[in-house]
């Protein structure tokens, strides 16, 4: 039996609380408030958006299992966070979140995309490295409160960026919180 492929659409108000359920189970110690996504949504649309929220919801029940997000500020974006449910890890669901989140930093007209991972997130940098991004430096004591480095990431030019979606991968849980 074939796995039933989630859907991406746009983060709309809605979803903010599934994806909150989400957020609590997967990042316990650091978890973004209601009030942040909230925020974030607000640039998200419209003629002068500088954001891009997405979902993952599985087309069998409605369930959100993944979301990510793209914060975009002249030629710079920045993967504001990415993580799918436990459940979905290996399916390649991260790598088609963050594939998304690249096709609108070249909506955006991006020139490079950074963003922060944990240093102790091996899984998340090698799903990283296959896309093309490379380390640049660290960010001391980042994520609070567990006192933890952020790796910082950069991929120049993200319009052409080649990578296979489809191929699975394990680090559904990214914790890249921007």
């Amino acid at each position: 039996m074939t796995a039933v492929t989630a859907v991406l659409r746009e983060m709309r108000w809605w979803d903010i609380e599934p994806v909150l359920e989400l957020e609590h189970e997967l990042f316990p110690d650091d978890a973004w408030s209601a009030g942040m996504f909230w925020s974030e949504l607000t640039h998200a649309r419209g003629p002068r958006a500088t954001r891009r929220y997405v979902v993952a919801e599985d087309p069998a029940d409605g369930r959100v299992v993944g979301y990510a997000g793209l914060a975009a500020a002249g030629d710079l974006g920045d993967v504001q966070t990415i993580a799918a449910a436990r459940d979905q890890w290996g399916t390649g669901l991260g790598a088609r979140l963050l594939t998304e989140l690249l096709r609108a930093a070249t909506d955006f007209e991006c020139a490079e995309v950074l963003l922060e991972v944990r240093v102790d997130n091996t899984r998340a940098q090698r799903l990283y490295e296959r896309f093309g991004f490379e380390p640049i430096g660290f960010r001391r004591g980042y994520y609070q409160p567990g006192n933890v480095d952020a790796l910082v990431m950069r991929l120049t030019d993200p319009a052409q960026t080649k990578t296979d979606p489809e191929q699975p991968e394990h680090p559904e849980s990214s914790e890249t919180h921007g």
